[in-house]
């Protein structure tokens, strides 16, 4: 009752503010049980409304709107793009055995003879069923679906901090978050358009966050009891779709476990645990299915994966790792993440300040660890199979580059934090922070237009050639010449002596071979 009294005391004596110059925020957090009130006045500037800042406040819902537009262009950009898609590397296997034999035949491939990742194989199907078609649709998607599930994520976040927010900035976080992750790297085909690295690296660690929502939305037994089971069947699902994936899972559950009884309020500890050792369990179960299975002996068996954790490979991936991280920190676009963390700091409002400053820094500190250990033993894993390669092949990355734009994210808010307890003024660090994101946005809009030409001209070239060997199949030839048609490094038959998709080719036409177009002319 005394508490009540001393809130409604509080809530009189900044109405009047308030109602003259800022319109009530929509969603206003309330205090969790268990979490303890700061006492700091709710038009304070350090709780995010400070005195005289009305006319930013009554902006602040169109120029959010604004700049969420920018991602959402981006990703209407990229989908129109996709029409340009046609196969190339691993699709020339796919494709011919999805419509041959359709799911059974490429989860048998997968148990059996590929790396025993059976989500994988259905994800492959799903997509492959549709031939070319489903190439080009995939993009808008797998696009969408990463929005879709980020922004959840985010706004199921800043609801258990109680950050009162005006409307659509959580929307705003996510689409930098999803237009940094599909289009930031210097590969954006593979990451993005590419649909068998896609369902791989890409969309597993989007995945691995959905998980945690029903957890962070979880206010009674029931959802809690839901909580678990969605968390332990996530991790049987992930074990069976990206190992790369679940390490950065583990790392990040792990370090969470570790620091849960600083971070995490006591009403909610003992369940917090309980859902980390829940995921853990599940994908340690599904982990040890795929690594005893078929083809995961077969793939160890092919490239030499047993000497993995021998020192020279372990040194080797060690540099590899370091070269990794030198391309990402000085990649300039991931200043969108810091500078949306920036803006999201300086417009939230925590009324009873829910994290401590020092658990915010604990809470970033165990991340930047999960960050380096799991993205050290992803490319460890990966490092029999490609070789010097893995510090040049940014898909193998996004399994923990997720992570890493969260942290970037997150360490944002860290300086707008620490700005409000310094300066009682948001409008300059607000317009800074608003500027990067749209520079950034605009400086990817133009790497998709340049990849849109490239892709445009490989299309064309492809259609003609699919055309010639499809009838001269049909008038019954066997042995075709067939001429590369390289995209964004991908691998095409011939090329850096690469001869097994030239197999998967001529099984895609019907053809008993194909051979180097050098070597006879059409």
């Amino acid at each position: 009752m005394e508490r009540v009294s001393e809130r409604t005391v509080r809530e009189r004596r900044v109405s009047g503010t308030r109602d003259a110059a800022t319109p009530e925020r929509q969603g206003e957090a309330t205090p969790e049980k268990g979490v303890r009130d700061s006492g700091t006045p709710a038009g304070d500037f350090r709780a995010g409304g400070a005195p005289g800042q009305g006319a930013v406040r009554r902006w602040t819902p169109l120029w959010v709107k604004a700049l969420a537009l920018l991602p959402l262009c981006l990703l209407a950009a990229a989908a129109r793009s996709g029409r340009w898609v046609r196969p190339s590397g691993d699709d020339w296997c796919f494709l011919p055995l999805v419509q041959d034999g359709g799911l059974s035949a490429i989860t048998h491939k997968f148990w059996f003879l590929e790396n025993g990742r059976v989500v994988n194989a259905v994800l492959v199907w799903a997509y492959a069923r549709f031939g070319v078609t489903g190439h080009q649709w995939f993009g808008l998607i797998s696009g969408l679906l990463v929005l879709g599930l980020l922004w959840a994520f985010t706004a199921a976040v800043l609801r258990r901090a109680a950050a009162g927010l005006p409307r659509g900035v959580p929307f705003l976080v996510a689409s930098m978050v999803a237009a940094l992750f599909l289009f930031g790297t210097d590969n954006t085909y593979k990451t993005f358009y590419w649909p068998a690295a896609s369902v791989s690296h890409t969309l597993p660690p989007v995945f691995a966050c959905a998980a945690a929502i029903p957890a962070l939305r979880a206010t009674s037994r029931r959802a809690r009891g839901f909580a678990l089971l969605t968390v332990l069947a996530g991790g049987l699902f992930l074990g069976t779709l990206s190992e790369e994936t679940c390490v950065v899972a583990v790392a990040v559950l792990g370090g969470l476990l570790l620091i849960s009884g600083r971070v995490v309020p006591r009403v909610r500890r003992r369940f917090v645990r309980m859902w980390c050792s829940a995921g853990i369990a599940g994908m340690l179960i599904a982990g040890l299915l795929l690594f005893t299975s078929p083809g995961a002996r077969h793939r160890r068996e092919v490239h030499g994966a047993d000497a993995m954790l021998d020192p020279e490979s372990l040194l080797a991936s060690l540099d590899g790792f370091g070269r990794i991280a030198v391309t990402c920190l000085t990649a300039w676009q991931y200043l969108g993440a810091v500078a949306v963390g920036l803006v999201l700091g300086l417009l939230a409002r925590f009324p009873y300040g829910p994290f401590p400053m020092r658990n915010e820094l604990l809470c970033a500190g165990a991340g930047f660890c999960a960050l380096v250990v799991s993205g050290y033993l992803c490319t460890v894993i990966t490092y029999p199979a490609f070789g010097a390669s893995v510090a040049t092949s940014n898909r193998l990355w996004n399994d923990y580059l997720l992570l890493y734009i969260l942290l970037l994210v997150h360490a944002g808010t860290l300086l707008a934090r620490g700005w409000r307890r310094l300066v009682r003024r948001a409008g300059a660090p607000l317009a800074a922070g608003a500027t990067v994101y749209a520079v950034v946005c605009l400086s990817l809009l133009a790497s998709l237009g340049t990849l849109d030409s490239e892709m445009s001209a490989r299309a064309r070239k492809w259609d003609d050639q699919d055309t010639w060997l499809r009838s001269r199949s049909a008038a019954g030839e066997q042995v075709l010449p067939y001429r590369r048609t390289p995209i964004s490094r991908m691998t095409e038959p011939f090329s850096r002596n690469m001869v097994w998709p030239a197999s998967c080719v001529a099984d895609y036409y019907g053809l008993e071979r194909v051979t180097p177009a050098g070597q006879q002319g059409r």
